[in-house]
């Protein structure tokens, strides 16, 4: 019998149910899906920040937030991706440093029972859809 960590389960929960969604999706979306959160456990959030999308979700782990979060470019040949993974103590912050001074942070909530996304309004307005 093989065992996962909580982790690896909400990764595999992750992309079971990315898989699922994408199937719904209109072959031609103009849109990519964004999810600004709180979320819970095994929840993602999805955003787009100028020309980079962001995929972050948690797994609870000894009262923190087990956050795993991938960064790509949106468009472009050499399009590459980043992973961070950390825990983040409740009300700790992981900060995202996009192009252009462009930031934004994960924040892990009270009892490590959410994960939001925390950025200044402009740059959400003007970057979800990432089209500026």
């Amino acid at each position: 019998m093989v065992r996962f960590s909580v982790l690896q389960r909400a990764a595999v929960c992750l992309v079971a149910a990315l898989i699922l969604g994408a199937a719904s999706l209109p072959a031609h979306a103009d849109k990519p899906l964004t999810n600004l959160g709180p979320v819970g456990p095994g929840e993602p959030i999805l955003v787009t920040v100028g020309g980079q999308r962001v995929i972050a979700f948690y797994a609870r782990e000894r009262g923190e937030c087990a956050v795993s979060a991938v960064v790509w470019k949106d468009t472009g040949e050499d399009a590459r991706s980043t992973r961070v993974r950390l825990s983040l103590k409740p009300g700790q912050t992981l900060q995202l440093d996009g192009s252009q001074r462009q930031s934004m942070s994960l924040v892990c909530g009270a009892d490590a029972t959410t994960l939001a996304l925390v950025a200044p309004a402009e740059l959400l307005v003007t970057g979800i859809s990432g089209r500026n």
